[in-house]
């Protein structure tokens, strides 16, 4: 079977980076986008990141033009953006395609547990701590309105 940590993808900056790396957390995966109406989500998924990292709990964000055009910018604009807008910490990762032809391997995984193409920007999947797809999440969810299903998952404390 199939789990998080059998994928490795670019970061924005190009360096693979293993997901085996959030073996044993809590994972919210989003596709985002910095042209938005969605866009101002950044500051929740952030105050996440912030607020239960350090109970195991990871974000990680991975731009997708596919809706709209509404992630235009290079990689590097798009690490300034998220830095300069909205403080983004949480590991960002390449460009990538969510629907398609072109779908990114780890997109299909997620829609397999979850089936249905993703609607929009700002789609969230939540990966429980075994590396399984625990829950798919519409994109108009807010990200403080995930804080029961977070806690619930969170990991047993080290």
């Amino acid at each position: 079977m199939t789990i998080l940590s059998d994928f490795t993808l670019p970061l924005l900056d190009g360096t693979p980076q293993p997901l085996s790396a959030y073996a044993g957390k809590l994972v919210l995966i989003v596709n985002t986008a910095s042209k938005c109406g969605l866009t101002p989500q950044f500051e929740g998924l952030e105050a996440l990141y912030k607020s239960y990292g350090p109970k195991g709990l990871v974000v990680l964000g991975f731009p997708c033009n596919q809706f709209a055009g509404q992630e235009p910018g290079s990689a590097a604009e798009i690490a300034s953006f998220c830095a300069l807008t909205y403080d983004v910490s949480f590991p960002m990762f390449a460009k990538l395609e969510v629907n398609g032809p072109g779908e990114s391997p780890l997109y299909t995984w997620l829609k397999s547990a979850h089936p249905g193409d993703i609607e929009w920007n700002f789609a969230k999947f939540l990966i429980g701590p075994d590396g399984a797809v625990a829950l798919r999440i519409a994109p108009d969810t807010q990200p403080e309105q995930l804080v029961p299903a977070i806690e619930r998952r969170l990991p047993p404390a080290a």
